[in-house]
């Protein structure tokens, strides 16, 4: 089997209404669709979600990015995933998003010509996996209105970003947990937004609230500062824009700066490297969680395979599809129940892409 071709799509999708975080302002998905063809009429496809405040990637340069990265696999087998991916991240190593694009569509590709799921590929079962609902930094108001609207729908936990004030974010969590009462589940999210200093005192000042975890309290190269907050806090704390791919995990976990890690795999470049990132994990007993950017359910659909396939993975972050005005990918997971995910039995991913949403798209094809 050769690679023949590689088809590349930029999609804009708006989301329902914008979404607010410590690191800035989103408002529409700017995501980037790859479909690998082969000479035997199979494809693989997958998405890249760049989010600039994070991975330093944007659509524009995902776009350029992938008119190289595609030249490298032009003629070459697309079952040696290894090779695959070293040569494209050798060749741009700082770019985990766009090359996560890659990696899903030849790990799909991988599943079809196994004729097996990725989640039975990996090694793994189905599993049921539960996913939580994100609340963006708003209002006090608005956010303990959404916190209610997340509950009525069924989602079994809920998670707030934060990282503004150490007053107004402790003010926003004691309306929020009083609103939900005891039982719900509680995560936040700072997203770099404090320092050290702020960091402590806003999560001193939720530590009665039944928080589950706080992902990412202080800048992302402050390994130092989430060290002595893990020490000095007893809400445990979840590295995210700290963690890239499985260098990172030995690091953080070496120091002690964390008790979870989340894998996304916009940062990590995919799912080969979030399987390392993980086993990492799994042989000092941390769990980790699986998370997402903007992706739609094709990207998501990826990641709840990983999810599924390795039990060391507790924690389920993949809702942004619920964000999105718009729904392109034919089958893939599908939400009931609130949060409730179910994968597909197809081979690969077992989604693709409706064809009359990718006729529309501005798109080139790497020959």
């Amino acid at each position: 089997m050769r690679i023949t071709n590689v088809e590349v799509y930029k999609a804009d999708i708006p989301l329902k209404e914008p979404f607010r975080i410590a690191l800035g302002k989103i408002e529409v998905a700017r995501n980037v669709f790859i479909k690998i063809n082969t000479d035997e009429q199979l494809y693989g496809v997958g998405e890249a979600s760049p989010f600039p405040f994070i991975v330093g990637e944007t659509q524009a340069t995902d776009l350029a990015a992938a008119r190289d990265l595609a030249r490298l696999l032009i003629g070459k087998d697309p079952l040696e995933i290894e090779n695959r991916l070293g040569e494209l991240m050798g060749y741009l190593p700082k770019n985990p998003t766009v090359i996560s694009a890659f990696d899903m569509a030849l790990y799909d590709l991988l599943g079809k010509v196994a004729n097996l799921p990725l989640y039975t590929l990996l090694g793994g079962g189905k599993r049921t996996l539960v996913t939580d609902r994100t609340i963006g930094i708003n209002t006090p108001d608005k956010m303990v209105q959404d916190a209610l609207d997340f509950k009525d729908r069924g989602f079994p936990a809920v998670k707030v970003k934060l990282g503004t004030t150490a007053t107004e974010d402790i003010d926003r969590i004691r309306r929020i947990r009083e609103a939900l009462g005891p039982e719900i589940p509680l995560r936040i999210d700072a997203n770099q937004g404090w320092d050290y200093v702020t960091a402590l005192q806003a999560l001193k000042g939720m530590e009665d609230q039944g928080i589950q975890y706080c992902e990412q309290p202080v800048a992302v190269w402050d390994f130092e500062s989430m060290r002595r907050i893990n020490s000095q806090t007893t809400i445990p704390i979840m590295a995210d824009e700290s963690l890239f791919d499985d260098h990172d995990a030995y690091r953080l976990i070496s120091m002690g700066a964390c008790d979870y890690l989340n894998i996304k795999l916009a940062k990590s470049g995919g799912i080969h490297i979030a399987l390392k990132t993980n086993a990492i994990a799994e042989a000092v007993g941390m769990r980790c969680m699986v998370g997402c950017m903007n992706e739609t359910r094709l990207a998501l659909t990826a990641a709840a395979h990983l999810a599924s396939a390795r039990s060391n993975i507790r924690f389920y972050d993949l809702d942004s599809a619920d964000f999105l005005k718009e729904d392109p990918v034919v089958e893939g997971i599908t939400y009931s129940n609130g949060g409730k995910i179910t994968l597909p039995d197809g081979p690969g991913l077992g989604a693709t892409i409706d064809p009359s949403f990718l006729k529309n798209l501005e798109s080139f094809v790497m020959r």
